[in-house]
């Protein structure tokens, strides 16, 4: 029994994963036209790169892979924050979060 709880699950699940989720966030940002749901869709593409970064730094034992994702983690809070500014602000200006409904970026 003490076996099967030191099993370890195979590097390449973790990167199939990823490359799931990275393909999710990819079909989501081309097919959605709400501005929130693109948004989300970067977000899960930079999660996905994140996640195989952390795998590949677990396979080789570096530590510069898991400092990496620190700072891509950092931008993407950074990138949130201006994000989501940006998107209250075009939804006052145009009342509408429709990708096609915002042609221009003059508010």
């Amino acid at each position: 029994m003490s076996s099967l709880f030191s099993m370890e699950i195979p590097i390449t699940w973790y990167l199939l994963l990823s490359a799931v989720l990275f393909s999710l966030g990819v079909v989501g940002f081309l097919i959605k036209r709400n501005l929130i749901t693109v948004f989300m869709s970067i977000e899960l593409m930079l999660n996905a790169v994140n996640l195989s970064f952390v795998t590949f730094a677990h396979q080789w034992h570096a530590v510069r892979g898991q400092i990496f994702v620190f700072f891509v983690m950092m931008v993407a809070a950074a990138e949130a924050a201006v994000g989501l500014a940006i998107i209250i602000a075009v939804f006052r200006a145009r009342a509408t979060l429709a990708v096609d409904r915002i042609d221009l970026m003059k508010l």
